[in-house]
Protein backbone atom coordinates (compact mmCIF):
# COMPACT_ATOMS: atom_id res chain seq x y z
CA UNK A 1 0.00 0.00 0.00
CA UNK A 2 1.61 3.84 -1.23
CA UNK A 3 0.56 6.85 0.37
CA UNK A 4 -0.30 7.72 -3.37
CA UNK A 5 -2.82 4.75 -3.70
CA UNK A 6 -4.37 5.78 0.26
CA UNK A 7 -4.89 9.59 -0.77
CA UNK A 8 -6.51 8.71 -3.89
CA UNK A 9 -9.12 6.01 -3.18
CA UNK A 10 -9.73 7.03 0.22
CA UNK A 11 -10.59 10.88 0.00
CA UNK A 12 -12.66 12.66 2.69
CA UNK A 13 -15.56 13.19 0.59
CA UNK A 14 -15.77 10.18 -1.85
CA UNK A 15 -19.07 10.54 -2.87
CA UNK A 16 -17.90 14.13 -4.43
CA UNK A 17 -15.04 12.46 -5.83
CA UNK A 18 -17.68 10.08 -7.65
CA UNK A 19 -20.14 12.67 -8.97
CA UNK A 20 -16.81 14.94 -10.12
CA UNK A 21 -15.23 11.94 -12.17
CA UNK A 22 -17.53 12.46 -15.68
CA UNK A 23 -18.50 8.58 -16.67
CA UNK A 24 -19.71 7.72 -12.60
CA UNK A 25 -21.82 10.97 -13.41
CA UNK A 26 -23.06 10.51 -16.37
CA UNK A 27 -24.35 6.58 -15.24
CA UNK A 28 -26.55 8.27 -11.96
CA UNK A 29 -27.49 10.68 -14.18
CA UNK A 30 -28.86 7.53 -16.80
CA UNK A 31 -30.09 5.53 -13.38
CA UNK A 32 -31.79 8.70 -12.06
CA UNK A 33 -33.71 9.21 -15.95
CA UNK A 34 -34.65 5.65 -16.55
CA UNK A 35 -35.59 5.24 -12.91
CA UNK A 36 -37.84 7.93 -12.96
CA UNK A 37 -39.87 6.32 -16.22
CA UNK A 38 -39.86 3.09 -14.69
CA UNK A 39 -41.27 3.90 -11.14
CA UNK A 40 -44.37 6.04 -12.76
CA UNK A 41 -45.09 3.21 -15.09
CA UNK A 42 -44.90 0.44 -12.55
CA UNK A 43 -47.41 2.41 -10.79
CA UNK A 44 -49.59 3.42 -13.71
CA UNK A 45 -49.58 -0.17 -14.83
CA UNK A 46 -51.25 -1.40 -12.09
CA UNK A 47 -53.63 1.17 -12.08
CA UNK A 48 -54.80 1.15 -16.03
CA UNK A 49 -55.12 -2.65 -15.70
CA UNK A 50 -57.62 -2.06 -12.07
CA UNK A 51 -59.54 0.73 -14.33
CA UNK A 52 -60.07 -1.29 -17.48
CA UNK A 53 -61.03 -4.88 -15.45
CA UNK A 54 -61.92 -4.40 -12.03
CA UNK A 55 -59.42 -7.26 -10.88
CA UNK A 56 -57.06 -6.65 -8.46
CA UNK A 57 -55.55 -9.70 -9.43
CA UNK A 58 -55.00 -8.88 -12.52
CA UNK A 59 -53.17 -5.94 -11.39
CA UNK A 60 -50.82 -7.39 -9.39
CA UNK A 61 -50.04 -9.19 -12.55
CA UNK A 62 -48.54 -6.28 -13.41
CA UNK A 63 -45.69 -6.33 -11.22
CA UNK A 64 -45.33 -10.86 -11.79
CA UNK A 65 -44.43 -9.91 -15.55
CA UNK A 66 -42.06 -7.42 -14.42
CA UNK A 67 -40.51 -9.39 -12.33
CA UNK A 68 -40.54 -13.03 -14.04
CA UNK A 69 -37.47 -12.24 -16.15
CA UNK A 70 -35.26 -12.15 -13.07
CA UNK A 71 -36.00 -16.00 -12.68
CA UNK A 72 -33.67 -16.48 -16.14
CA UNK A 73 -31.03 -13.98 -14.70
CA UNK A 74 -28.08 -16.16 -15.61
CA UNK A 75 -29.44 -17.30 -19.24
CA UNK A 76 -29.50 -13.32 -19.73
CA UNK A 77 -26.74 -11.72 -17.78
CA UNK A 78 -24.54 -14.24 -19.62
CA UNK A 79 -25.58 -11.37 -22.70
CA UNK A 80 -23.22 -9.14 -21.52
CA UNK A 81 -20.46 -11.34 -21.15
CA UNK A 82 -20.85 -12.08 -25.18
CA UNK A 83 -20.92 -8.87 -26.81
CA UNK A 84 -19.07 -5.37 -25.63
CA UNK A 85 -21.15 -3.61 -22.52
CA UNK A 86 -21.70 -0.27 -23.52
CA UNK A 87 -23.42 -0.75 -27.12
CA UNK A 88 -25.56 -3.32 -24.80
CA UNK A 89 -26.50 -0.52 -22.23
CA UNK A 90 -27.90 1.38 -25.15
CA UNK A 91 -29.68 -1.13 -26.81
CA UNK A 92 -31.32 -2.57 -23.78
CA UNK A 93 -32.56 1.30 -22.91
CA UNK A 94 -33.68 1.31 -26.66
CA UNK A 95 -35.53 -1.61 -26.76
CA UNK A 96 -38.44 -0.64 -24.44
CA UNK A 97 -38.35 2.84 -25.85
CA UNK A 98 -39.74 1.83 -29.02
CA UNK A 99 -42.11 -0.90 -27.46
CA UNK A 100 -43.69 1.12 -24.97
CA UNK A 101 -45.57 3.68 -27.51
CA UNK A 102 -47.66 0.51 -29.05
CA UNK A 103 -49.23 0.92 -25.78
CA UNK A 104 -51.74 3.44 -26.82
CA UNK A 105 -53.70 0.37 -28.50
CA UNK A 106 -54.41 -0.73 -25.36
CA UNK A 107 -57.77 0.60 -24.56
CA UNK A 108 -60.06 -2.36 -23.41
CA UNK A 109 -59.69 -5.68 -21.44
CA UNK A 110 -59.67 -7.70 -24.66
CA UNK A 111 -56.17 -5.64 -25.78
CA UNK A 112 -54.45 -6.21 -22.39
CA UNK A 113 -51.96 -9.36 -23.50
CA UNK A 114 -50.49 -6.01 -25.49
CA UNK A 115 -49.53 -4.44 -21.92
CA UNK A 116 -48.65 -7.87 -19.81
CA UNK A 117 -46.54 -8.97 -23.21
CA UNK A 118 -44.27 -5.66 -23.02
CA UNK A 119 -44.21 -5.99 -19.62
CA UNK A 120 -42.53 -9.14 -20.38
CA UNK A 121 -39.79 -7.51 -22.49
CA UNK A 122 -39.43 -4.67 -20.33
CA UNK A 123 -38.07 -6.97 -17.26
CA UNK A 124 -35.90 -8.72 -19.54
CA UNK A 125 -34.07 -5.83 -21.12
CA UNK A 126 -33.99 -4.76 -17.17
CA UNK A 127 -32.39 -8.08 -16.06
CA UNK A 128 -29.80 -7.39 -19.69
CA UNK A 129 -29.30 -3.67 -18.80
CA UNK A 130 -28.79 -4.30 -14.80
CA UNK A 131 -25.61 -7.08 -15.53
CA UNK A 132 -24.01 -4.86 -18.07
CA UNK A 133 -23.96 -1.44 -16.22
CA UNK A 134 -22.88 -3.84 -12.62
CA UNK A 135 -19.88 -5.48 -15.34
CA UNK A 136 -18.72 -1.97 -16.79
CA UNK A 137 -18.81 0.32 -14.03
CA UNK A 138 -16.48 -2.44 -11.91
CA UNK A 139 -14.03 -1.04 -14.65
CA UNK A 140 -14.81 2.39 -15.12
CA UNK A 141 -14.58 3.42 -11.15
CA UNK A 142 -12.12 3.14 -9.00
CA UNK A 143 -11.86 -0.04 -7.02
CA UNK A 144 -12.18 1.85 -3.38
CA UNK A 145 -15.17 4.04 -5.08
CA UNK A 146 -17.23 1.27 -6.19
CA UNK A 147 -18.90 1.22 -2.47
CA UNK A 148 -19.55 4.94 -2.77
CA UNK A 149 -20.95 4.59 -6.25
CA UNK A 150 -23.40 2.06 -5.48
CA UNK A 151 -24.81 3.78 -2.69
CA UNK A 152 -25.21 6.64 -4.66
CA UNK A 153 -26.57 4.78 -6.80
CA UNK A 154 -29.00 3.18 -4.69
CA UNK A 155 -29.89 6.62 -3.74
CA UNK A 156 -30.97 8.17 -6.77
CA UNK A 157 -33.09 4.88 -7.26
CA UNK A 158 -34.77 5.54 -3.79
CA UNK A 159 -35.19 9.04 -4.56
CA UNK A 160 -37.18 8.13 -7.86
CA UNK A 161 -39.22 6.38 -6.08
CA UNK A 162 -40.35 9.21 -3.69
CA UNK A 163 -41.28 11.42 -6.69
CA UNK A 164 -42.09 9.34 -9.55
CA UNK A 165 -45.08 7.45 -8.84
CA UNK A 166 -47.37 10.52 -7.28
CA UNK A 167 -46.17 12.25 -10.86
CA UNK A 168 -47.13 8.84 -12.87
CA UNK A 169 -50.38 8.82 -11.02
CA UNK A 170 -51.05 12.55 -11.75
CA UNK A 171 -50.16 12.20 -15.79
CA UNK A 172 -52.48 8.88 -15.48
CA UNK A 173 -55.37 10.89 -13.89
CA UNK A 174 -54.68 13.64 -16.52
CA UNK A 175 -54.15 11.78 -20.05
CA UNK A 176 -54.24 7.95 -19.08
CA UNK A 177 -51.77 5.24 -19.15
CA UNK A 178 -50.49 5.93 -22.91
CA UNK A 179 -48.81 9.01 -21.50
CA UNK A 180 -47.45 7.29 -18.95
CA UNK A 181 -46.03 4.82 -21.46
CA UNK A 182 -44.31 7.61 -23.76
CA UNK A 183 -42.43 9.28 -20.46
CA UNK A 184 -41.25 6.07 -19.75
CA UNK A 185 -39.95 5.69 -23.74
CA UNK A 186 -38.87 9.19 -23.36
CA UNK A 187 -36.61 9.09 -20.49
CA UNK A 188 -35.72 5.86 -22.12
CA UNK A 189 -34.22 7.30 -24.97
CA UNK A 190 -32.34 10.05 -23.05
CA UNK A 191 -30.67 7.22 -20.96
CA UNK A 192 -29.61 5.68 -24.19
CA UNK A 193 -27.98 9.15 -24.75
CA UNK A 194 -26.06 9.47 -21.78
CA UNK A 195 -24.75 6.18 -21.91
CA UNK A 196 -23.88 6.95 -25.38
CA UNK A 197 -21.37 9.49 -24.49
CA UNK A 198 -19.39 7.32 -21.84
CA UNK A 199 -15.76 7.62 -22.58
CA UNK A 200 -15.40 4.10 -22.41
CA UNK A 201 -13.02 2.26 -25.01
CA UNK A 202 -13.81 -2.07 -25.81
CA UNK A 203 -12.12 -4.38 -27.44
CA UNK A 204 -15.02 -7.19 -28.33
CA UNK A 205 -15.06 -10.38 -26.07
CA UNK A 206 -12.70 -13.36 -27.00
CA UNK A 207 -15.32 -15.95 -28.81
CA UNK A 208 -16.20 -18.16 -26.20
CA UNK A 209 -15.18 -22.39 -26.51
CA UNK A 210 -17.37 -23.70 -24.03
CA UNK A 211 -21.04 -24.11 -25.35
CA UNK A 212 -24.00 -21.32 -24.56
CA UNK A 213 -25.26 -24.01 -21.24
CA UNK A 214 -21.32 -24.14 -19.82
CA UNK A 215 -20.64 -20.49 -19.54
CA UNK A 216 -24.19 -20.01 -18.04
CA UNK A 217 -23.73 -22.29 -15.31
CA UNK A 218 -19.89 -20.93 -14.80
CA UNK A 219 -21.31 -17.77 -13.19
CA UNK A 220 -23.49 -19.57 -10.86
CA UNK A 221 -20.71 -22.00 -9.99
CA UNK A 222 -18.06 -18.86 -9.50
CA UNK A 223 -20.70 -17.12 -7.09
CA UNK A 224 -21.46 -20.51 -5.06
CA UNK A 225 -17.84 -21.26 -4.88
CA UNK A 226 -16.77 -17.98 -3.70
CA UNK A 227 -15.98 -17.75 -0.19
CA UNK A 228 -16.44 -14.07 -0.16
CA UNK A 229 -19.20 -13.18 -2.02
CA UNK A 230 -21.32 -16.49 -1.26
CA UNK A 231 -22.31 -15.72 2.32
CA UNK A 232 -23.42 -11.60 1.29
CA UNK A 233 -25.09 -13.00 -1.55
CA UNK A 234 -27.18 -15.73 0.75
CA UNK A 235 -27.71 -12.90 3.69
CA UNK A 236 -29.54 -10.71 1.03
CA UNK A 237 -31.54 -13.92 -0.78
CA UNK A 238 -33.11 -14.61 3.40
CA UNK A 239 -33.18 -10.93 4.04
CA UNK A 240 -35.42 -10.11 0.71
CA UNK A 241 -37.49 -12.68 1.03
CA UNK A 242 -38.61 -11.80 4.88
CA UNK A 243 -38.92 -7.85 3.42
CA UNK A 244 -41.38 -9.44 0.99
CA UNK A 245 -43.01 -10.70 4.05
CA UNK A 246 -42.79 -7.07 5.71
CA UNK A 247 -43.98 -5.51 2.76
CA UNK A 248 -47.35 -7.97 2.41
CA UNK A 249 -48.35 -6.54 6.10
CA UNK A 250 -48.01 -2.97 5.68
CA UNK A 251 -51.57 -2.61 5.43
CA UNK A 252 -51.95 -4.93 8.42
CA UNK A 253 -50.01 -2.15 10.11
CA UNK A 254 -51.83 0.39 8.84
CA UNK A 255 -55.25 -1.12 10.08
CA UNK A 256 -54.17 -1.83 13.46
CA UNK A 257 -53.03 1.92 13.45
CA UNK A 258 -56.77 2.45 12.70
CA UNK A 259 -55.80 4.73 10.03
CA UNK A 260 -56.82 4.73 5.96
CA UNK A 261 -55.06 2.84 3.76
CA UNK A 262 -53.87 5.54 1.76
CA UNK A 263 -51.66 6.05 5.20
CA UNK A 264 -49.50 3.03 3.26
CA UNK A 265 -48.22 6.47 1.24
CA UNK A 266 -46.66 7.96 4.27
CA UNK A 267 -44.62 4.96 5.49
CA UNK A 268 -43.44 4.28 2.06
CA UNK A 269 -42.24 7.74 2.37
CA UNK A 270 -40.28 7.25 5.37
CA UNK A 271 -38.93 4.23 3.86
CA UNK A 272 -37.54 6.09 0.92
CA UNK A 273 -36.21 8.86 2.93
CA UNK A 274 -34.32 6.19 5.31
CA UNK A 275 -33.01 4.61 1.72
CA UNK A 276 -31.98 7.76 0.74
CA UNK A 277 -29.59 8.35 3.54
CA UNK A 278 -28.31 4.99 3.79
CA UNK A 279 -27.03 5.24 0.37
CA UNK A 280 -25.32 8.61 1.00
CA UNK A 281 -23.06 6.94 3.65
CA UNK A 282 -22.35 3.42 2.11
CA UNK A 283 -19.18 4.02 0.58
CA UNK A 284 -17.43 5.27 4.14
CA UNK A 285 -19.50 2.40 6.17
CA UNK A 286 -17.94 -0.21 3.82
CA UNK A 287 -14.17 1.34 4.12
CA UNK A 288 -14.88 1.27 7.62
CA UNK A 289 -16.50 -1.94 8.47
CA UNK A 290 -15.50 -4.25 5.46
CA UNK A 291 -18.78 -5.63 3.25
CA UNK A 292 -19.84 -8.39 6.08
CA UNK A 293 -19.89 -6.28 8.70
CA UNK A 294 -21.58 -3.41 7.25
CA UNK A 295 -24.29 -5.88 5.82
CA UNK A 296 -24.71 -7.11 9.37
CA UNK A 297 -25.21 -4.14 10.90
CA UNK A 298 -27.78 -3.14 8.14
CA UNK A 299 -30.22 -6.37 8.69
CA UNK A 300 -29.79 -5.83 12.69
CA UNK A 301 -31.35 -3.02 11.78
CA UNK A 302 -34.03 -4.01 9.35
CA UNK A 303 -35.03 -6.93 12.49
CA UNK A 304 -35.36 -4.24 15.04
CA UNK A 305 -37.30 -2.23 12.76
CA UNK A 306 -39.60 -4.95 11.48
CA UNK A 307 -40.05 -5.98 14.88
CA UNK A 308 -40.83 -2.11 16.30
CA UNK A 309 -44.15 -1.69 13.62
CA UNK A 310 -45.78 -4.13 15.74
CA UNK A 311 -46.15 -1.25 17.97
CA UNK A 312 -49.53 0.33 17.02
CA UNK A 313 -48.35 4.24 17.24
CA UNK A 314 -48.01 6.71 14.67
CA UNK A 315 -44.51 7.79 15.60
CA UNK A 316 -42.73 4.18 15.81
CA UNK A 317 -44.30 3.37 12.46
CA UNK A 318 -43.01 5.97 10.99
CA UNK A 319 -39.76 5.53 12.69
CA UNK A 320 -39.60 2.17 11.65
CA UNK A 321 -40.45 2.59 7.86
CA UNK A 322 -37.11 5.43 8.19
CA UNK A 323 -35.28 2.21 9.87
CA UNK A 324 -36.68 -0.50 7.43
CA UNK A 325 -35.34 1.86 4.38
CA UNK A 326 -32.03 2.44 6.34
CA UNK A 327 -31.60 -1.38 6.97
CA UNK A 328 -32.65 -2.96 3.82
CA UNK A 329 -30.27 -1.48 1.24
CA UNK A 330 -27.34 -2.04 3.31
CA UNK A 331 -26.84 -6.05 2.70
CA UNK A 332 -27.19 -5.45 -1.04
CA UNK A 333 -24.96 -2.52 -1.57
CA UNK A 334 -22.14 -4.88 0.00
CA UNK A 335 -23.30 -8.07 -1.61
CA UNK A 336 -23.00 -5.83 -5.30
CA UNK A 337 -20.09 -3.97 -4.43
CA UNK A 338 -18.26 -7.64 -3.37
CA UNK A 339 -19.43 -9.07 -6.82
CA UNK A 340 -17.86 -6.40 -8.41
CA UNK A 341 -14.71 -6.41 -6.92
CA UNK A 342 -13.91 -10.12 -7.00
CA UNK A 343 -15.30 -11.24 -10.41
CA UNK A 344 -13.09 -11.81 -13.15
CA UNK A 345 -13.80 -9.38 -15.91
CA UNK A 346 -15.40 -11.96 -18.32
CA UNK A 347 -17.12 -13.29 -16.10
CA UNK A 348 -18.92 -10.49 -14.76
CA UNK A 349 -22.29 -9.90 -16.58
CA UNK A 350 -23.02 -13.33 -15.37
CA UNK A 351 -22.40 -13.40 -12.19
CA UNK A 352 -23.93 -10.26 -11.68
CA UNK A 353 -27.28 -11.32 -13.45
CA UNK A 354 -27.01 -14.85 -10.82
CA UNK A 355 -26.92 -12.41 -7.22
CA UNK A 356 -29.06 -10.03 -8.42
CA UNK A 357 -31.85 -13.15 -9.30
CA UNK A 358 -30.56 -14.44 -6.09
CA UNK A 359 -31.29 -10.96 -4.34
CA UNK A 360 -34.54 -10.06 -5.87
CA UNK A 361 -36.35 -12.83 -6.57
CA UNK A 362 -37.50 -14.07 -2.99
CA UNK A 363 -38.54 -10.71 -2.72
CA UNK A 364 -41.59 -11.68 -4.93
CA UNK A 365 -41.54 -14.89 -3.27
CA UNK A 366 -41.75 -13.27 0.19
CA UNK A 367 -44.68 -10.80 -0.85
CA UNK A 368 -46.67 -14.25 -2.43
CA UNK A 369 -46.05 -15.76 0.96
CA UNK A 370 -46.68 -12.70 3.25
CA UNK A 371 -49.99 -12.21 0.99
CA UNK A 372 -51.41 -15.95 2.53
CA UNK A 373 -49.94 -15.17 6.55
CA UNK A 374 -51.25 -11.86 7.22
CA UNK A 375 -54.89 -12.87 6.81
CA UNK A 376 -53.80 -15.92 9.54
CA UNK A 377 -51.09 -14.65 11.88
CA UNK A 378 -51.75 -11.25 13.51
CA UNK A 379 -49.23 -8.48 13.18
CA UNK A 380 -47.85 -8.52 16.77
CA UNK A 381 -47.25 -12.10 16.11
CA UNK A 382 -45.86 -12.50 12.67
CA UNK A 383 -43.42 -9.13 12.82
CA UNK A 384 -41.62 -10.29 16.11
CA UNK A 385 -41.30 -13.52 14.18
CA UNK A 386 -39.48 -12.04 11.70
CA UNK A 387 -37.56 -9.87 13.18
CA UNK A 388 -35.77 -13.11 15.14
CA UNK A 389 -35.16 -14.74 11.66
CA UNK A 390 -33.29 -11.17 10.12
CA UNK A 391 -31.34 -11.31 13.44
CA UNK A 392 -30.83 -14.92 13.54
CA UNK A 393 -29.18 -13.40 9.30
CA UNK A 394 -27.06 -10.82 10.86
CA UNK A 395 -25.61 -12.94 13.44
CA UNK A 396 -24.59 -15.71 10.91
CA UNK A 397 -22.99 -12.77 8.73
CA UNK A 398 -20.87 -10.59 11.41
CA UNK A 399 -20.13 -14.10 12.63
CA UNK A 400 -18.03 -15.20 9.87
CA UNK A 401 -16.85 -11.74 9.30
CA UNK A 402 -15.31 -12.04 12.77
CA UNK A 403 -13.59 -15.73 11.84
CA UNK A 404 -12.46 -13.78 8.60
CA UNK A 405 -11.47 -10.92 10.68
CA UNK A 406 -8.84 -13.44 12.35
CA UNK A 407 -6.59 -14.47 9.57
CA UNK A 408 -6.23 -10.81 8.12
CA UNK A 409 -3.29 -9.72 7.05
CA UNK A 410 -2.03 -6.46 9.70
CA UNK A 411 -2.29 -2.74 8.24
CA UNK A 412 -5.20 -3.97 6.12
CA UNK A 413 -8.15 -2.50 8.13
CA UNK A 414 -11.70 -3.32 6.23
CA UNK A 415 -12.51 -1.10 3.22
CA UNK A 416 -8.52 -0.06 2.94
CA UNK A 417 -6.95 0.08 -0.68
CA UNK A 418 -4.99 -2.69 -0.32
CA UNK A 419 -7.98 -4.76 0.90
CA UNK A 420 -10.97 -2.20 -0.23
CA UNK A 421 -13.60 -5.23 0.58
CA UNK A 422 -13.02 -8.59 2.70
CA UNK A 423 -9.79 -8.37 1.11
CA UNK A 424 -10.50 -8.56 -2.43
CA UNK A 425 -7.29 -8.65 -4.34
CA UNK A 426 -5.20 -6.10 -6.17
CA UNK A 427 -6.37 -3.06 -7.55
CA UNK A 428 -7.30 -3.17 -11.68
CA UNK A 429 -4.16 -3.58 -13.94
CA UNK A 430 -1.79 -5.20 -11.29
CA UNK A 431 -0.96 -9.04 -12.55
CA UNK A 432 -2.87 -10.78 -9.89
CA UNK A 433 -6.10 -8.59 -10.32
CA UNK A 434 -8.65 -11.46 -10.90
CA UNK A 435 -11.31 -9.27 -13.25
CA UNK A 436 -7.95 -8.72 -15.46
CA UNK A 437 -7.59 -12.95 -15.86
CA UNK A 438 -9.09 -14.23 -19.01
CA UNK A 439 -12.38 -16.54 -19.40
CA UNK A 440 -12.04 -19.42 -17.49
CA UNK A 441 -14.03 -21.03 -20.25
CA UNK A 442 -11.83 -19.86 -23.41
CA UNK A 443 -8.40 -21.81 -24.25
CA UNK A 444 -5.37 -20.77 -22.64
CA UNK A 445 -2.52 -20.33 -24.87
CA UNK A 446 0.56 -23.26 -23.98
CA UNK A 447 3.50 -21.74 -21.73
CA UNK A 448 6.28 -19.54 -23.77
CA UNK A 449 9.90 -20.47 -23.91
CA UNK A 450 10.74 -17.96 -21.37
CA UNK A 451 8.56 -18.84 -18.28
CA UNK A 452 9.80 -20.44 -15.24
CA UNK A 453 9.64 -24.30 -15.16
CA UNK A 454 6.09 -24.90 -12.69
CA UNK A 455 4.52 -21.81 -13.23
CA UNK A 456 1.89 -21.38 -15.86
CA UNK A 457 1.25 -18.30 -17.35
CA UNK A 458 -0.27 -15.37 -15.04
CA UNK A 459 -0.20 -17.74 -12.26
CA UNK A 460 -0.82 -16.03 -8.94
CA UNK A 461 2.56 -17.48 -7.81
CA UNK A 462 4.44 -16.35 -10.78
CA UNK A 463 2.83 -13.51 -12.06
CA UNK A 464 5.01 -12.98 -15.02
CA UNK A 465 7.13 -9.86 -13.26
CA UNK A 466 10.61 -9.94 -14.37
CA UNK A 467 12.95 -9.89 -11.25
CA UNK A 468 13.51 -6.30 -9.75
CA UNK A 469 10.58 -4.55 -11.58
CA UNK A 470 7.63 -3.88 -9.42
CA UNK A 471 4.27 -4.28 -11.42
CA UNK A 472 3.97 -1.56 -13.60
CA UNK A 473 7.74 -0.30 -13.07
CA UNK A 474 9.21 1.57 -16.17
CA UNK A 475 11.67 -1.23 -15.98
CA UNK A 476 8.74 -3.75 -17.57
CA UNK A 477 6.77 -1.35 -19.42
CA UNK A 478 5.66 -4.32 -21.97
CA UNK A 479 3.27 -6.39 -19.84
CA UNK A 480 1.47 -3.81 -17.73
CA UNK A 481 2.09 -0.88 -19.36
CA UNK A 482 -0.88 1.21 -18.48
CA UNK A 483 -1.85 2.59 -14.89
CA UNK A 484 -3.85 1.48 -12.11
CA UNK A 485 -6.20 4.09 -12.00
CA UNK A 486 -9.52 2.53 -14.17
CA UNK A 487 -10.66 4.58 -17.06
CA UNK A 488 -7.27 6.15 -17.22
CA UNK A 489 -5.64 6.13 -21.39
CA UNK A 490 -3.56 3.25 -21.78
CA UNK A 491 -4.70 1.08 -18.84
CA UNK A 492 -5.42 -2.05 -19.11
CA UNK A 493 -9.19 -1.55 -18.48
CA UNK A 494 -9.15 0.64 -21.28
CA UNK A 495 -7.85 -2.39 -23.64
CA UNK A 496 -10.61 -4.24 -22.41
CA UNK A 497 -13.32 -1.79 -22.48
CA UNK A 498 -14.67 0.52 -25.52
Amino acid sequence: MTPRTTARTRPRWAAARVLRDRDAALYLAAVVVSGFGTSALWLASGVWVKDLTGSDGLAALCALALWAPALFGPALGATADRVRRRPLLIAASLLPACLLPTLFAVGSPDTLWLLFAVLLVYGAAGVVHDAAESALAAVTVEPGLLGDFNGLRTTANEGMKLVAPPAGAALYAAWGGPAVALLDAATFVLAAALYAALRVREAPPARPAASGRLRTAEGARLLWGHPRMRPLVLAGSATMLCAGVNGAAVYAVVDALGRAPTYAGALYAAQGAGSVLVGLVAGPALRRLGGRRFAAAGIALLAVAVTARAVPYDAVALLSGAAVGAGLPAVLIAALTAVQHETPGPLLGRVAATANSLLFVPNVLGLAAGAALVDRIPPHLLLPALGLVLLATATAVVGRAAADGATEPAGCPPGSPDRPLDQPGPPPGSPARPTELPDPTTPVPPPRPTEQPGHPPGSLTRPTEQPGHPPGSPGRPAEHPGPATPGSPGSPDDAALP
